[in-house]
């Protein structure tokens, strides 16, 4: 919990003095956050279209009991897609494997390929692309 808290605090900071970037150590630990220019939402949007029960769960906030969560295995930025201009891994309403990238994950500049761990239909995308997530962090929902 205290990272988190370190973060946001820096995040403040960096909000507060208009930074583009911040480097800070702590101990043994050093933080550097980078702000990215903001995409437009047309680049992170997906062309499948949910299935209707996919879409009421996705809005509803509440995940059912049958659903399967995907966790942040590490603290990281959240990016749905390789690149800004290329497509989502996934979107909601698309069925995955075992093994399929839902995401990459940004953590002191390297990217991690998300797997999912499930078979069965994305029902939500919980964090916003480019959103900075914690370890244990809800990322995805599936439903098999």
């Amino acid at each position: 919990m205290k990272e988190r808290e370190t973060l946001e605090e820096l995040l403040g900071i960096m909000r507060e003095h208009d930074l583009d970037r911040i480097t800070v150590k702590a101990g043994d630990a050093v933080y550097e956050l980078v702000r990215r220019q903001p995409q437009s939402p047309a680049a992170f949007n997906g062309s499948a279209v949910a299935p209707q029960g996919a879409q009421t769960l996705a809005s509803s906030g509440a995940a059912p009991t049958n659903v399967k969560r995907v966790l942040a295995p590490l603290t990281g930025v959240f990016y749905r897609q390789p690149s800004p201009d290329a497509e989502p891994f996934v979107s909601e309403g698309d069925r995955v494997d075992i093994g399929h990238v839902l995401c990459v994950l940004e953590a002191m500049k390297l990217f991690n390929e998300i797997q999912s761990d499930y078979a069965g239909t994305v029902v939500r995308v919980i964090p916003g692309n480019g959103e900075l997530v914690s370890q244990g962090e809800e990322l995805f929902w599936i439903q098999p």
